[in-house]
């Protein structure tokens, strides 16, 4: 018999899959809680540093800090690099990132019984590494959600 209490909190992924040819990279912060604002400009402004400022299209679901004043204020200040489109209101299947929170949540995670956040948080990063290995895995995220370059 198994008992497992799984009383630890929340853990939040923010992921983005850069698709610049010839190369498909995989960005990803995972943290106890949920992103906010403020934890999402840091993870867009390390993404442009590590891009080194080329220009980027950022397909994004409705989050609530996607859509904060504070987040429209920055993504207005970025313009010149950033554009943003929109996905629909629930509409996972077109968020190539769900795919990818999937992938690793079906082989890693799946009946794992961590014991405390910081294993699940390395059992998680360890799925994401073995994918940011494998560019063609990244492109089929891609095909799933219907898109192309």
């Amino acid at each position: 018999m198994l008992v497992h209490a799984f009383n630890w909190k929340k853990m939040s992924l923010c992921a983005a899959l850069a698709y610049r040819a010839p190369a498909r990279r995989l960005f990803f912060a995972l943290r106890p809680g949920s992103f906010d604002t403020a934890g999402l400009i840091g993870f867009l402004e390390g993404l442009r540093t590590e891009l080194r400022g080329a220009h980027l299209t950022l397909v994004w679901d409705g989050l609530p800090a996607h859509r904060s004043l504070q987040m429209q204020a920055y993504l207005r200040a970025q313009r010149r690099w950033l554009v943003v489109e929109r996905l629909p209101g629930y509409a996972p299947e077109l968020n190539p990132v769900e795919s990818l929170w999937q992938n690793v949540k079906g082989r890693e995670l799946a009946n794992y019984c961590g014991t405390s956040l910081a294993t699940m948080a390395s059992q998680c990063r360890r799925g994401l590494r073995r994918v940011r290995r494998r560019p063609s895995l990244l492109s089929s995220f891609l095909r799933h959600a219907g898109l192309s370059l």
